[in-house]
């Protein structure tokens, strides 16, 4: 692939060592520039798609590109692929109305990587703080039916929705608490010392304690 100058002066500021902090830095001083975007993330590779997703022009976005966004991150190991599609998530999709629109009729998908946004921005709506939209009792019915169902990627993000449930809500904390026990996902999952585990009975008993010390 022929880059332009100015792709390739971007790609050589870019190695393995480079970080995510590195990567915005970079797209600060670029701005937005969908034309460039699109020429890192043809590159194929994991650090240029990030930045690439970070110098989109979310008002370019649609519903067509964002598939093939997709289709192209299926390219990808299992983790670089969720870390791409989590990061359009919080820098893209959740700043415009219509994006959000569009995750919000994901839950259906038959895109796995669209589905773990539908759940992952679920998620994120409770534990930023905002007053959490009234879908809870609906989302929580859908959890207990379909999580063990759910393809790896899909069921953390489903995982990650009923813990905050259950930090925030506390009508419904009990629920959500049963729902791991009943499940069993990540019971034996060991994680680093100062992560908070994903499973449901002790990642609510840890995050509330946290919110209930400060």
């Amino acid at each position: 692939m022929k880059c332009s100058s100015k792709a390739e002066n971007i790609l050589l500021q870019i190695n393995s060592k480079t970080k995510l902090g590195d990567l915005r830095k970079i797209a600060k001083d670029i701005k937005k520039d969908h034309e460039l975007a699109m020429e890192l993330w043809l590159t194929e590779e994991f650090l240029p798609r990030l930045l690439a997703i970070l110098i989109m022009d979310k008002k370019l976005l649609s519903q067509e590109v964002l598939n093939k966004l997709d289709k192209d991150m299926q390219t990808h190991t299992f983790d670089e692929r969720n870390n791409l599609m989590d990061w359009l998530m919080a820098n893209q999709l959740t700043k415009d109305k219509k994006t959000i629109a569009w995750m919000e009729s994901w839950e259906n998908s038959p895109s796995d990587l669209q589905r773990r946004a539908f759940w992952y921005y679920q998620a994120r709506l409770r534990w930023t703080g905002q007053t959490p939209p009234d879908n809870t009792a609906d989302l929580l019915s859908k959890l207990e039916a379909n999580i063990t169902q759910e393809v790896p990627e899909v069921q953390w993000a489903m995982n990650f929705t009923a813990g905050w449930i259950g930090v925030y809500d506390v009508k419904n904390r009990a629920r959500c608490i049963k729902l791991g026990e009943k499940t069993g996902l990540y019971k034996d999952e060991r994680v680093s010392k100062g992560c908070t585990p994903n499973y449901l009975p002790e990642f609510i008993a840890i995050e509330v304690n946290k919110r209930n010390n400060n």
